[in-house]
């Protein structure tokens, strides 16, 4: 690849999309704190989606439990979640992405997607293809132009919002080089915490890592891929191969704590019901089960196991609830969540999850 010429990635991430699709449907929040979370109301036990720009002045985040943001931001408008819209939503912008002359668009999720196309001007290109979504669904987005897919999606940070920022070879230590590993894509809390215990704290650090120290730590597979991470290394090439779910997953959190085993055990029998609904849909067996318990007042434990691959629903439920037998006793339970893995498909995107395996 060429900064003159040739192919590119383009990272296209759509601004404070959730609450960007609730003003267009209520313009009179226009420029005021918006903030999307469960039924809307902040008295109930939710976490915030998403916030607009103008809430997030106020120190309000994705994942931050309603009543706290509400605190945070007393003036805000607070909306339930609306999950059919966002959809709509996001498959208008994805058509138009994929109608731009020469894309191949992987989308990652509702307000996100790589875009790989070949031209010798890929500011322009992206340019075009931001005023193209705007006119279409009337969403801003931000791109991140990238010669891989890691340096385009690092670089979006840069140009938020509504601008574009070119990340590559030539200018990644510039500018990353100093900054801390967590600034990474797929480098999060504990990941950055393992790595500042190894004395690697910036992307710099990572990049020029001893292979040996990480694999001892991270194991084989992913301790080198964590120094590709740093240099900003990777796939070069957008693929489109449709994406296809490991798993299908669901959980509650309750407005009253769970306190009796038989409440918990209801609790998850109705769970199972839906997510083995969801995998029978796929037609494609269980080979894995994960059940996730938050206990009051806010600590999260996961438990896990392997299932001989099987479409035998009776089983996999005896199997779930060998789970629900680690749950410990008399702990007053605010969320359950449980999680089916099912067998792929063969001819599955290789490295379906974007930020791990393939790379």
């Amino acid at each position: 690849m060429s900064e003159r010429g040739g192919s590119w990635v383009l990272h296209v991430d759509l601004d404070q999309f959730v609450a960007a699709v609730e003003v267009l449907r209520h313009p009179e929040l226009a420029g005021k704190p918006v903030i999307v979370g469960g039924r809307g109301d902040p008295t109930e036990r939710a976490v915030v989606s998403t916030a607009s720009y103008e809430a997030r002045e106020f120190g309000v985040g994705s994942g931050m439990p309603l009543r706290i943001a509400a605190r945070k931001a007393p003036d805000a408008v607070i909306l339930p979640v609306d999950a059919e819209a966002y959809t709509a939503a996001s498959e208008r912008v994805m058509a138009t992405l994929r109608a731009q002359p020469g894309a191949t668009v992987q989308v990652l999720g509702w307000d996100e997607a790589f875009v790989g196309v070949q031209t010798d001007d890929p500011e322009a290109y992206a340019a075009r293809l931001q005023a193209a979504v705007l006119d279409r669904t009337r969403l801003h987005c931000s791109v991140g132009i990238g010669d891989t897919l890691v340096r385009a999606k690092v670089a979006t940070g840069f140009g938020k919002p509504r601008g574009m920022y070119r990340l590559t070879a030539e200018n990644w230590f510039a500018v990353m080089g100093d900054r801390p590993t967590i600034d990474l894509w797929g480098v999060g809390t504990k990941i950055s915490r393992r790595l500042a215990a190894l004395g690697i704290t910036t992307v710099a650090e990572l990049a020029t890592a001893a292979p040996e120290g990480l694999m001892a730590e991270f194991g084989p597979r992913m301790g080198p891929w964590y120094i590709l991470l740093g240099r900003g290394e990777g796939a070069r090439v957008v693929d489109d191969t449709p994406w296809v779910a490991r798993g299908h997953s669901r959980e509650t959190t309750y407005q009253q704590d769970l306190t009796e085993a038989a409440q918990v055990e209801e609790a998850v029998r109705e769970l199972a019901v839906q997510v083995l609904d969801d995998v029978a849909a796929e037609g494609r067996p269980v080979v894995g089960l994960a059940l996730k318990v938050r206990y009051a007042p806010f600590i999260t434990k996961t438990f896990t196991k392997k299932v001989a691959e099987t479409f035998d629903r009776e089983l996999v439920m005896a199997r779930i609830f060998e789970l629900v037998g680690r749950i410990e006793p008399e702990r007053p339970i605010r969320l359950l969540g449980l999680r089916a893995e099912m067998a792929m498909p063969d001819d599955a995107r290789e490295g379906h999850t974007p930020t791990r395996s393939g790379w």
